[in-house]
């Protein structure tokens, strides 16, 4: 159909426009097959160069034989013709093939410009870039009884959202990357029988991967802390975030084997890697319940405590606080 569309326009105009497309098509194909070493590409350009070639040859034929004297026809003897009549027919004027062509040049040389620069001016939906995750909607997901019975208990969705922040892979010191997953739970705190609201989120990136949640217990960091002493944390340190009491301590991942082919459970509970988790109170007055912030790596680093500390300072705020 293409085809039959150029065949049908003038000369003039026709021409011009395949020489244009061929020498933008020829001259772009030949210097991507330059950069990436596309042989087939370069012979595919040098096929369009050749083509626009020929249609040069041609044009400048045509109009070599437009500029070259009409031989002079030759007259014989004849019978003086009578006069014609007095009313002069104007001769239908012969289309400017000079302004055909230059119409030509110019609509399709734009054409050619639009086609060459088009995909480094404008912005493309597919450039390679990572896109950043979003949480998932929970708006219809029915919250166990612990929510309704805990005044202001923030659900996993509204966590998830609080956490994934557009600064957080820079607050861990890793402000190139984006988050390839997130998710937000609306769960209990376990060994409580669904009576202690427990919601979490977590938010992974290529190098860390950041947890948080917050249980609407009566446990204070005070006994919190008391409790540490009797367990495996290590390295604990007691401070005071936003105003709030807080402690930081490691400890270890739990690595758990799921076995999806069937014919067995999988494999053991092992420990994972290690993490470093900050604690702080849901109060000022430390009454009870408080929020974990917790990051671990595959890789067994770490960031810094002060990448802990600054993303507790950003994402508590944005926490509703407990009724008491």
């Amino acid at each position: 159909m293409l085809g039959f569309l150029v065949r049908l326009l003038p000369f003039w105009v026709r021409e011009p426009l395949l020489i244009l497309v061929g020498s933008v098509f020829g001259v772009r194909i030949m210097y991507l097959a330059h950069r990436d070493g596309e042989w087939v590409a370069a012979a595919i350009g040098l096929v369009f160069l050749v083509f626009t070639a020929v249609r040069v040859h041609t044009v400048a034929r045509a109009l070599r034989a437009r500029r070259a004297p009409a031989p002079a026809a030759e007259v014989a003897p004849a019978a003086v013709a009578p006069a014609a009549p007095a009313v002069a027919v104007a001769a239908e004027k012969e289309p400017n093939a000079w302004g055909q062509a230059v119409a030509a040049v110019a609509v399709f040389a734009a054409l050619g410009a639009a086609l060459w620069l088009g995909p480094h001016l404008l912005p493309s939906d597919d450039d390679g870039a990572p896109r950043a995750v979003s949480c998932a909607g929970g708006e219809d997901e029915e919250l166990p009884g612990a929510y309704r019975k805990t005044p202001r208990a923030v659900t996993g969705d509204e966590l998830c959202n609080a956490l994934n922040r557009p600064d957080l892979a820079q607050l861990l010191g890793t402000p190139a990357e984006t988050a390839t997953a997130v998710s937000g739970t609306s769960n209990t705190a376990p060994l409580t029988d669904g009576k202690v609201a427990q919601p979490e989120a977590e938010v992974q990136f290529d190098t860390y991967t950041v947890n948080v949640s917050v249980t609407y217990n009566e446990l204070s960091i005070a006994q919190y802390v008391k409790l540490m002493e009797y367990g495996e944390e290590t390295d604990v340190r007691t401070l005071s975030v936003l105003g709030r009491p807080a402690v930081l301590a490691s400890g270890h991942t739990m690595k758990i084997e799921i076995n999806l082919g069937g014919g067995g459970s999988g494999g053991p509970v092992e420990q994972g890697p290690p993490a470093r988790t900050l604690s702080v109170a849901l109060d000022a007055k430390d009454r009870g319940g408080y929020c974990d912030i917790t990051v671990w790596s595959t890789s067994g680093a770490l960031p810094d405590d002060s990448a802990l500390l600054d993303i507790a300072e950003k994402v508590l705020p944005t926490i509703p606080d407990r009724t008491v």
